[in-house]
């Protein structure tokens, strides 16, 4: 099993983020449905350590926080721009419970994640765009921001790799307080 802990979207946030998408050739677009703000990535595992998994995930206790999205980013690599993203408003709840979940997953058995926690939803893939589509890109929407929304549970996602986009396929939600 591929999984990852993510926050799904609201539908209509997801509508907001969709309307972004588009105008940069080359890129390759995240279809809505997969919007998503990844809380930990676990990767390829084995069915008895997904339910060990499961039942950390269970354990954890944190409350309900708002969640905002604001201002777009990138991933690059080796001097090019990889990917963009719209940014995730850095809050203490929102940090506090990736920490836990980072916390249980070492708990069970998984490997510290080792890249910081950069809280974000991805909007494209744009490795074989060009770079100044990109740059105005990121100008033309550097002002994005949605309303804040509650965010009510946490999700344990399975991932299907295909042709065009990954298949998401939410396991287990895990309520907030």
């Amino acid at each position: 099993m591929r999984l990852f802990v993510a926050l799904a979207l609201p539908a209509e946030v997801k509508a907001q983020l969709a309307a972004l998408a588009g105008g940069i050739p080359g890129a390759r677009w995240v279809p809505p449905e997969n919007y998503h703000l990844t809380l930990r990535f676990i990767g390829e595992i084995e069915a008895w350590q997904a339910e060990e998994v499961d039942a950390a995930l269970a354990g954890i206790r944190a409350p309900r926080f708002d969640l905002a999205l604001a201002g777009i980013g990138t991933f690059e690599k080796g001097g090019r721009i990889q990917s963009i993203h719209i940014t995730a408003e850095r809050t203490e709840a929102l940090t506090r419970l990736q920490a836990k979940v980072e916390t249980a997953l070492q708990r069970v058995g998984l490997e510290p994640e080792r890249r910081r926690f950069a809280p974000h939803v991805t909007l494209a893939r744009t490795d074989k765009a060009e770079t100044h589509k990109l740059i105005g890109f990121i100008h033309a929407h550097s002002l994005f921001r949605s309303p804040p929304v509650l965010v009510e549970n946490f999700t344990l996602f399975s991932s299907y790799l295909g042709k065009e986009a990954a298949h998401y396929v939410p396991e287990v939600e895990y309520e907030l307080s």
